[in-house]
């Protein structure tokens, strides 16, 4: 099928990508259809397949690509030696990385049911990849004896888990500006940690 007059490759596959993101994020993946998507890009819904194969190819990639950057972007930064300021680090990189993708994050939690089994594994592993860093910082923190905690892969969950709530609820227009969120939520992490 012949592609809209005007459209390149270049402009329509991250357009439909764009699409996507914000169609699953509003309606879920199971209720917009390849046609849905080709509409709001201008597409023909015969064209869309020229760029992705299927629906479910397009849910992988998207969250493979925001999985795959936060991994990049965390390896690139620079992390403090102390465990303590390690952890104070990863929450507030947490926190700005995510706010910044609200689309991708809801995504990449809600919409894990959607996936094929194969395709969850893979999504699962580089999840884990992220999760297991912040573990290895608190089993550090247990082995230091400044933090309390019965069991890191519980704990590493449930920070991971309030830290992602903030993207239900902050807005830039709102009463705290940010760094006095993150301040205010790392003191809970810290806290929630066992450390006083």
């Amino acid at each position: 099928m012949a592609r809209t007059q005007g459209s390149h490759s270049d402009i329509t596959g991250p357009r439909i990508r764009t699409t996507a993101l914000s169609l699953f994020a509003q309606h879920g993946f199971a209720a917009v259809s390849m046609r849905q998507i080709a509409g709001e890009v201008g597409v023909q819904a015969g064209a869309l397949y020229n760029y992705i194969p299927d629906k479910q190819t397009l849910l992988f990639s998207l969250m493979e690509e925001h999985l795959r950057e936060l991994l990049q972007t965390r390896a690139t930064r620079e992390k403090p030696a102390d465990t303590l300021d390690r952890l104070e680090d990863f929450v507030r990189f947490h926190i700005r990385f995510h706010l910044a993708r609200p689309e991708a994050v809801f995504i990449a939690y809600m919409e894990l049911r959607n996936l094929t089994e194969e395709n969850f594994a893979a999504i699962e592993d580089l999840r884990r990849t992220y999760e297991m860093e912040l573990e290895a910082v608190l089993r550090t923190g247990v082995e230091e004896g400044i933090f309390s905690i019965p069991d890191t892969k519980i704990a590493t969950r449930a920070v991971i888990a309030m830290l992602n709530g903030i993207n239900t609820w902050y807005r830039d227009s709102g009463r705290l500006s940010l760094e006095e969120v993150e301040t205010i939520y790392w003191n809970m992490v810290r806290q929630a940690m066992g450390h006083a």
